[in-house]
């Protein structure tokens, strides 16, 4: 295990962040941040896709338990729920945050205070929630929130479909990536990221863009309490009568640059939202599903993570 070392964004320069501020905050008047590049004016408060404006919006904010033991730890992690997604999934069990846009608009100074105060109840992190349409105010309340003390890793908490240029602009920033892989190349799951989640260029955008967060982390890293101090892990949630779309989404991980990344194979998956009307994703994981995926998972040698047991 490898000793905590400081947090990247620490060693930042004045120059380094005028420069990322600059490129984040010139996506608010015809945003492009994420694939869908909508060109909203978010300056003069008209929404994107993701019904992001102007202010950032929070949903909430706490200490949270419920990650990757190396993520939530003994103290918690200091989990940050941004309202508003990028995507626009029928299953999501945080629909009233990511559709419904439920929420409270913060200042930057405020959004660095909220950093500033889970550190202080002991958190591990700081683990942002879907940050993508709000860089330009999370690159401010960083810089900030770093001036004043903030020194724990920064976790970025991501559905997996960005832009692979703008992951490029968070190196530096971030420690610790938790990207989603959800759908794989074929075109049966193009299809099926269309009907779930309302795009049908997920892969084509997740791949470049998670292989960029392991290029600038690489494999997960740990303190001498176990605790993750940088890396990246790809979260994958198994889908309810569509095993074929997950096995491919497991050699696409197997076949790629990174292979040797920490997988979270979710089994968790259950009727939310718009699914419950909606065979078969009106239904939990069958037992043979998931051991077919797991199963699939350790013949490809993707041994270096956490199955999350069906149960």
């Amino acid at each position: 295990m490898e000793r905590l070392n400081p947090p990247s964004y620490l060693s930042l320069s004045a120059g380094a962040w005028r420069s990322k501020r600059e490129f984040f905050t010139g996506h608010l008047q015809a945003c492009r941040l994420c694939p869908r590049q909508c060109g909203a004016d978010r300056q003069n408060d008209h929404p994107g896709v993701c019904r992001a404006v102007r202010d950032v919006k929070i949903a909430s904010h706490n200490l949270h338990f419920g990650e990757e033991p190396p993520i939530s730890g003994t103290r918690g992690s200091g989990t940050v729920f941004f309202s508003g997604c990028t995507l626009n999934c029928i299953f999501c069990q945080n629909y009233p945050l990511s559709q419904l846009f439920h929420g409270e608009f913060y200042a930057p100074e405020q959004l660095a205070g909220i950093f500033l105060d889970l550190q202080k109840r002991g958190a591990h992190n700081i683990n942002l929630v879907s940050p993508t349409p709000y860089l330009s105010h999370v690159a401010a309340a960083l810089e900030i929130a770093s001036r004043q003390g903030l020194n724990i890793p920064f976790v970025y908490n991501t559905s997996g479909y960005e832009r692979v240029e703008v992951i490029a602009q968070l190196e530096g920033i971030v420690d610790i990536y938790l990207p989603d892989l959800k759908y794989g190349p074929a075109e049966d799951s193009r299809q099926l990221g269309l009907k779930l989640s309302g795009v049908d260029d997920y892969f084509a955008n997740a791949m470049p863009a998670i292989g960029e967060m392991f290029r600038q982390t690489g494999p997960l890293s740990l303190d001498d309490d176990g605790i993750a101090v940088r890396g990246t892990v790809i979260r994958h949630l198994i889908i309810p009568g569509h095993v074929e779309n997950s096995l491919e989404v497991l050699r696409a991980i197997a076949a790629g640059p990174f292979k040797s990344v920490w997988l979270s194979l979710m089994s968790q998956y259950f009727p939310a939202h718009r699914a419950c009307g909606c065979p078969p994703f009106d239904r939990r994981l069958r037992p043979d599903e998931y051991r077919l995926v797991r199963d699939e998972a350790l013949a490809l040698g993707l041994e270096n993570g956490w199955f999350q047991d069906l149960d």
